[in-house]
């Protein structure tokens, strides 16, 4: 989206929704008004919580507790063909998206309510690939078109402007809205980087052969797309090195993301003059006009050296290389809602990048782009149907357990001392939460949907979202805004707000059961809930305050032991290999592996808080003691196959560790998991010295 807010810290990274890109009015009027092309889909299988069926017996747990709590599982599941990855967490993220098609198909065909005809609507259209070959490349053609007419370097931000403003379609940079983190109770304008199509900076600078590979596969698919569009083959060719210039030439100005994960670093505020001045070949000023923004006096100027490096692209590059980049960033967003031909070229970039042979069937791309983009609309009817009160109530019970066991934590570390710890718990106390659902929906009332115009509609859709992005500039933060929808399978910890965000999506098996012993959901459930909290305190939370704003609230000794412990796990997970070459980062993860980590043990003191003294304490189920049920239950919502190429991908731009090392990095960091299994103190999964922040 061209819009954004602060990227709040979450339990698995979740796939951007599409950004929309501008359309000419076209219709077709389909048959009884039935979805085209809709064919009956088998039910998939219903995750289920601890799959003792997913257990390889024959692997010592104490050697390897991954292989042993998800063996069987990784046999038994090969990847489908149309998945870079498959794991539990895929299997209920896949279970949802089926829930949601069929409420989906229902609202396309026989709605019931004024919102149903608008989100039946939008999924009717986006099924419609007749429509889609029939009108090519023609619904991008009057902006193609517009920029090809722009004839002075003067004019690019006024025009930048007008694309987002009257199709909702982003260049070069994002702007938005974001909480202040210097005042989080209010929204600051911002401006960030952006403006590159390789997930990461590094694909267009790192010179080893995967790379080389990676961008010369791209550039052929440039050409592809420039050629499909109406160019011939040679000025095809002239707008793809143009392109792959320029994206370069970004990508050496652009932050890299282990940077980006310290606050201190993506925080400049400045006036529009000032920003202006730094930048005199690229006219914000005329942006922020044509975009209709709210009247603001200053900004949060994230990179500093990207609006340095932006300039000096649009001094030293040709006005036709820079609307050849223009021009193919619209036919990049919008081709998957243009003909064959054009969905085929832009799948062919995802497969380079992930290794997936084979496109997500028609109905999975649109039932996921309708909750992209109307989620809090069928997720209402959702929500009524898979998430009862019983589940919220249960939830919120849960969290009081693990805010408990935090608590106790903080106040015996003994390596924190009393006024560093007055903070902390001050913070703790002021954590809000969110469970499975919104109290106030979003109003979809002012949104125009077509059943028959699916970039339309995805125009329009994203025009709706960035205007209700820029109105926040300047306002009071909305404390009970989502920025997940209801079916997600996800969690997030969101600093500014300190606030921790678990959606109705995921409190179903494999992480949340009613029907399950207290043991499997702490160790599945529990643990998420502590992992969120531990992000409040983790190397990049720990820097924001109990309000939310960045403060430096530790004392130099405790900032000292604190880093020293971080800097353990850095170590640690960066010797972890996900493939052949390929370790992986541990600054980047950081973050995600010290919440995986203090949430383990977070969650099992919460356990055994609820359980000790009781006779559910040393009760066996299936052979397994609670402790051991605590450890499987998390084991195995980590359960998965990765394609290499997907798995390369992601160690450059993921944040999370793989779920091996989620798994075994932070049982071998937890006594209690060797002394549950029985294991030898010295063997794999209980070294004799360990990792430990919270």
């Amino acid at each position: 989206m061209p819009s954004f807010s602060k990227a709040a810290m979450v339990l698995l990274l979740s796939a951007s929704a599409a950004v929309a890109a501008p359309a000419v009015a076209q219709h077709l009027t389909l048959p009884s008004g039935m979805v085209a092309g809709a064919d009956a889909v088998p039910a998939p299988v219903k995750p289920v919580s601890l799959d003792l069926s997913a257990l390889d017996k024959s692997v010592d747990p104490c050697n390897d507790f991954y292989a042993y709590a998800c063996g069987n599982w990784i046999k038994s599941h090969p990847l489908p063909a149309d998945r870079p990855e498959y794991g539990t967490f895929t299997q209920l993220a896949e279970y949802n998206r089926y829930s949601l098609y069929q409420l989906l198909e229902q609202a396309a065909n026989h709605p019931a309510t004024p919102l149903q005809t608008k989100y039946g609507a939008y999924y009717a259209a986006c099924m419609n690939e007749p429509l889609e070959d029939k009108l090519g490349v023609e619904p991008i053609r009057p902006v193609l078109t517009s920029i090809q007419g722009l004839n002075d370097k003067a004019k690019i931000a006024s025009l930048v402007g007008e694309l987002e403003a009257q199709h909702g379609y982003g260049l070069f940079y994002g702007f938005g809205a974001e909480e202040d983190q210097k005042n989080s109770t209010v929204y600051i304008a911002a401006l960030n980087q952006g403006g590159l199509t390789l997930p990461d900076r590094d694909y267009y600078l790192q010179d080893d052969a995967h790379s080389k590979e990676i961008r010369a596969k791209y550039h052929d698919i440039v050409v592809q797309m420039f050629t499909l569009a109406g160019n011939s083959p040679d000025q095809a060719k002239t707008k793809a090195d143009a392109v792959l210039r320029i994206e370069t030439a970004l990508a050496k100005g652009s932050m890299d993301r282990t940077e980006q994960r310290d606050p201190d670093n993506v925080y400049h505020v400045e006036t529009v003059a000032q920003l202006e001045s730094g930048s005199p070949n690229y006219r914000f000023a005329d942006y922020f006009a044509a975009l209709h923004t709210p009247a603001f006096s200053k900004l949060n100027v994230a990179e500093p050296g990207f609006v340095t490096a932006l300039n000096q692209v649009i001094a030293s590059s040709d006005l036709g290389d820079l609307k050849s980049y223009m021009e193919w960033h619209v036919i990049d967003g919008q081709a998957p809602r243009l003909s064959k031909p054009f969905r085929d070229a832009s799948f062919a970039l995802e497969q380079t990048l992930t290794g997936t042979p084979k496109q997500q069937d028609l109905w999975k791309r649109c039932t996921s782009a309708t909750d992209g983009h109307l989620g809090e609309a069928v997720g209402q009817d959702w929500v009524q149907k898979y998430f009862p009160a019983s589940s919220k109530a249960q939830m919120s019970d849960l969290i009081h357990a693990l805010e408990v066991a935090l608590g106790n934590d903080i106040d015996h570390l003994e390596w924190m001392t009393p006024t560093t710890r007055v903070e902390a718990r001050k913070k703790l106390a002021a954590f809000r939460q969110k469970i499975g659902y919104p109290e106030n929906w979003r109003d979809y009332s002012s949104l125009n949907v077509k059943r028959d115009d699916a970039v339309g509609n995805n125009e329009r859709s994203s025009v709706f979202e960035d205007r209700r992005n820029l109105n926040k500039i300047g306002k009071p933060v909305d404390e009970k805004e989502w920025d997940m929808t209801p079916p997600t399978v996800n969690a997030d910890y969101n600093p500014a707000q300190n606030d921790i965000n678990f959606p109705a999506g995921i409190l179903q098996p494999p992480f949340f059961d009613p029907g399950m012993d207290k043991a499997v959901n702490f160790g599945s459930i529990g643990v998420v809930i502590g992992h969120e909290m531990t992000h409040g305190f983790d190397d990049e939370g720990a820097k924001y305050d109990a309000t939310g704003n960045v403060r430096d609230w530790w004392t130099p000794a405790d900032k000292a032991a604190f880093d020293q412990r971080t800097q353990c796990e850095v170590k640690e997970y960066g010797n972890f290999e996900s493939v052949p070459g390929a370790k992986l980062n541990g600054k980047l993860t950081l973050g995600e592996n010290t919440a995986d980590n203090g949430g383990l043990r977070i969650a099992y003191a919460a356990l055994h808080s609820e359980i000790d003294g009781t006779p559910a304490a040393t009760k066996q189920i299936d052979g397994f003691t609670p402790d051991q049920r605590f450890f499987l239950g998390y084991a195995q919502v980590w359960c998965e196959n990765t394609r290499e190429e997907f798995s390369r991908m992601m160690v450059k731009v993921d944040p999370h560790s793989p779920g091996r090392f989620r798994t075994d990095g932070a049982v071998q960091n937890f006594d209690a998991f060797g002394k549950a299994f029985q294991c030898k103190q010295g063997s794999p999964m209980y070294p004799t010295s360990s990792c430990r922040v919270w």
